[in-house]
């Protein structure tokens, strides 16, 4: 037996007594619990789109490719009316053209057009080296304007006389030359990354013309009215540590270039979405603030940028507007708030009102002409189905498409129960407590504490396959939204001001206790993980309490002040009120690393080794102190892993796997079956 600390480690048995009672259980009633296998099978729908006469949707239909090892999609098309559910062709982002006659969608990194008669004729639109997005039609159908990134190749200035390689020579690769803050690195090191253009191409095909240039980040473009004008977002980079606060909104004149400013305050502008008859845009933003939290506002504006005013306010992290009422009247939007997604409208004259209500995710896409709204929801049990329904009659809602049925025909999930319970500084917190699909009140279960990560997101009532997983394997999971979190209003936001991580530990850990206080949990079985900022907070937790049996953190940041030098985002930085060099305590006192002295808790990391994010080095610096204090511990490096664990496919499954098998290892029980240390 490994004793350390207070803790008897031991493998498998107690968790392995929980799964013989689970699947006894299971056998008895004919169904089974979700299995990891059946993420081989998994589907989901994405971004559907209402035809102009209202009569047919297009949507994005995702599956695993098991061979391959990635996602799949497709397009499908279905009567509004749920009927004649068929496949379209292979691509994704569909978009109907104005006059119905077409959908222009992406497939390979291209833009086609694929017209929607009997025929389905289709045409590749663009033959481009960097792949377009944000395609959007024109209001006459006759031409799309899109995204792309520019390579700006070779600064000429750098220009050197190197002497001629001798013939048949094998010289090294020239170097990348990195001068500004606007760049990627891959497994060789850095090297500029481009600036995002828009641009516009004939429905018919051709050569794509470039309408904006510099050394800017251009997005979401919309045409104006008749079409003359684009409305697009501009990001300044050239001062990255400041680009979040910079962004701008302005529109293009199709026809010369012209480029017009349409708002410029300071703090960012974003998103613009001209109303139908093109004299008012919408769009989100807000004003300059030192909060490192804020909730952005719904404004409007004539199309010319006069007369900017605000039309909703502290509605989620930043409001997802869907459209404009037909009549020009008020402005749809999605709101995510109190773990919740819903359908929204801010009139132009009046108070915002719920249009559809209920606890869970429902994500609109479009708004038809005749008030038919087409979105993707998805709740505790419900993993994602495509729905309609009529803006003024939401109860009506309508089931186009049911995804996973086979799988849900088959298996028990487990319950889950939503939570409120208070901080030790009484704050209100929400959280989701998911039982095994087998629970017995009167029996003793291990619980898993998931952290999300942001810091600035929301866990919420939607499918989490992770979660149901975990809990067909014998978990309680337990998943919180604390302090900092968005969806409860910038001041809870803001709660983690130049204070990340630290008290939100304290919101944790007092989930942690209600759901103890309930009875059914093993306190000697307590497991915790989460990825990204979740990683931080797990990394924090280990450090300032051994409650925790075992740990798993997920792409953590672990040295604030190396970090600074190696990620490829500046958000981050908002945390702090001075950067390292200008007073490195902060960094210090904050990061994780510092309190390594203090982890007794068996702790894996686990990172992506194309991670730019959260890069490898944190991981490393955090694993090699833990080996050099002798804390049992493993370093897992995710091959083909950006900063998402989740993809490929495999490696969602590998991780899942991993995690429970390091839980496993420390489980404590009455049972010694192995040497839990790792060599």
């Amino acid at each position: 037996m490994r004793i350390h600390g207070m803790k008897t480690w031991r493998f498998g048995g107690m968790l392995a007594a929980v799964l013989l009672v689970s699947a006894a259980a299971f056998a008895q009633d004919g169904m089974r619990p979700l299995e990891l296998a059946d993420y081989l099978s998994w589907e989901a729908v994405r971004s559907p789109q209402i035809s102009p006469d209202g009569k047919s949707v297009v949507y994005e239909r995702r599956f695993v490719d098991a061979m391959k090892d990635r996602w799949k999609t497709e397009l499908w098309q279905i009567g509004a009316d749920g009927s004649r559910n068929r496949f379209v062709t292979e691509g994704g982002g569909p978009r109907w053209s104005p006059d119905g006659t077409r959908i222009a969608f992406l497939r390979d990194g291209q833009i086609f057009v694929r017209w929607m008669d009997a025929e389905g004729a289709e045409s590749q639109i663009t033959r481009l080296d960097s792949p377009p997005s944000q395609i959007v039609w024109a209001p006459d159908s006759g031409s799309l304007a899109f995204r792309a990134v520019v390579d700006p190749g070779p600064d000429p200035a750098w220009a050197i006389d190197l002497p001629k390689a001798p013939e048949g020579a094998e010289w090294t690769k020239p170097p990348r030359i990195v001068t500004r803050l606007n760049y990627r690195r891959d497994g060789q090191g850095y090297f500029p990354a481009g600036f995002r253009h828009i641009f516009v191409v004939s429905a018919d095909g051709g050569t794509p013309r470039q309408l904006t240039n510099g050394d800017f980040h251009h997005d979401g473009p919309r045409f104006l009215g008749d079409g003359a004008e684009i409305v697009f977002t501009s990001l300044r980079t050239a001062d990255a540590e400041h680009a979040w606060r910079e962004s701008e909104i302005y529109s293009v004149d199709v026809a010369t270039g012209r480029i017009t400013a349409l708002t410029g305050r300071t703090g960012p502008d974003s998103g613009p979405v001209p109303s139908p008859d093109g004299s008012t845009i919408a769009y989100t933003g807000m004003d300059h603030t030192t909060d490192t939290y804020r909730e952005e506002g719904l404004y409007v504006m004539d199309a010319d940028g006069e007369n900017p005013r605000v039309i909703a306010t502290e509605m989620g992290r930043r409001p997802g507007i869907v459209g404009w009422a037909s009549d020009g009247s008020g402005v749809y939007f999605n709101a995510q708030l109190r773990g919740t997604n819903n359908l929204y409208l801010a009139p132009l004259d009046g108070e915002v009102r719920p249009v559809s209500s209920g606890n869970h995710m429902l994500s609109v896409s479009t708004v038809g002409g005749d008030g038919t709204a087409v979105g993707v929801v998805t709740s505790y049990h419900t993993p994602g189905n495509l729905v309609a329904f009529p803006v003024d009659s939401p109860d009506e809602m309508t089931t186009l498409h049911v995804t996973n049925a086979s799988v849900l025909a088959e298996v028990t999930l487990g319950e889950i129960e939503e939570i409120w319970y208070k901080s030790p500084d009484d704050l209100d917190i929400q959280g989701w407590i998911l039982k095994p699909p087998d629970f017995d009140p009167s029996r003793k279960y291990p619980l898993i504490l998931r952290i999300h990560g942001g810091p600035h997101a929301m866990y919420n009532s939607g499918f989490d396959f992770k979660n149901q997983d975990h809990a067909a394997n014998g978990y309680v999971v337990l998943y919180t939204n604390p302090r900092g979190s968005s969806g409860y209003g910038s001041s809870f936001g803001n709660e983690i001001k130049n204070a990340y991580p630290g008290k939100d530990l304290d919101d944790l850990m007092a989930g942690v206790d209600e759901v103890i206080s309930r009875g059914y949990i093993d306190d000697r079985n307590l497991f915790v993980y989460g990825g990204s900022g979740g990683g931080v907070l797990t990394s924090w937790i280990v450090g300032n309490t051994d409650r925790f049996t075992a740990a798993v953190s997920k792409a953590p940041v672990t040295n604030w002040f190396s970090f600074v030098g190696t990620t490829d985002g500046s958000s981050w930085y908002r945390n702090f009120a001075k950067m390292p060099w200008d007073d490195p305590e902060e960094h210090l006192r904050r990061s994780t690393l510092m309190y390594v002295g203090n982890v007794t808790t068996p702790t894996m990391l686990m990172t992506g080794e194309k991670d730019l994010r959260t890069p490898m080095e944190q991981t490393e610096q955090y694993y090699r102190a833990l080996k050099m204090r002798k804390i049992p511990t493993a370093m897992v490096r995710l091959t083909d892993s950006w900063h998402s664990r989740s993809l490929p496919p495999t490696n969602f499954m590998r991780v899942q796997l991993l995690l429970r098998n390091w839980f496993e290892r420390f489980a404590v029980g009455d049972e010694m079956t192995t040497d839990a240390q790792p060599h």
